[in-house]
């Protein structure tokens, strides 16, 4: 585990207005990739706004890795359809992780960074970086590419143990911190 520098939960909420890929409806589930992992959603039967509330939970050991999550329809006898995609870049969630380490004094619901949506990043509409009760999430709502329609709701949620190598950074001072880090000595006995 010394290699891991924490657990990435993506907490796959909901699907907002889904593509219909059988007669009326679909059955539709979410399969997230990250680096070498994969795992997926349970299958919603019959609804193109489904509410999953699942936590997925992915170790990251490097945090230029992109997540890659696609929609599709449970099929029974043929090949499960395609719903939709996005790509979804982690470096400004991390940015932020790195920039709060050491952070204690914040007031609850403090927006570390904004993100605007754009052509390459997939969101649907502003999404923040949060501050609460000493957790530091992100909410966003993602466009679907390369379908008709359709959105997901989706939070992520770091979690570090004691085994993980952690993010590194250097602890940022000013008036919103007034925690001085702590020196470490070692003392060699010989």
């Amino acid at each position: 585990m010394l290699d891991i520098l924490g657990f990435l939960k993506v907490i796959v909420q909901r699907g907002i207005n889904l593509a219909i890929r059988d007669a009326i409806t679909s059955d539709p589930y979410v399969v997230i990739h990250i680096g070498q992992q994969k795992l997926k959603t349970h299958v919603i039967k019959r609804n193109c706004n489904p509410v999953w509330n699942e936590v997925l939970i992915f170790s990251i050991k490097d945090p230029n890795v992109s997540i890659n999550l696609a929609v599709y329809d449970k099929d029974t006898f043929t090949l499960d359809d395609q719903m939709g995609m996005a790509e979804i870049d982690l470096k400004p969630y991390i940015a932020a992780l790195k920039m709060a380490k050491g952070l204690h004094n914040l007031p609850n619901s403090c927006a570390l960074k904004r993100i605007q949506p754009n052509q390459n990043n997939c969101l649907a509409n502003e999404s923040s970086i949060i501050w609460e009760n000493g957790k530091i999430t992100q909410d966003m709502r993602i466009k679907l590419k390369n379908v008709e329609c359709g959105e997901l709701l989706i939070q992520l949620d770091w979690n570090e143990t004691p085994n993980c190598k952690g993010l590194e950074s250097e602890v940022m001072h000013g008036p919103w911190n007034p925690i001085k880090p702590q020196t470490h000595h070692t003392r060699r006995h010989h």
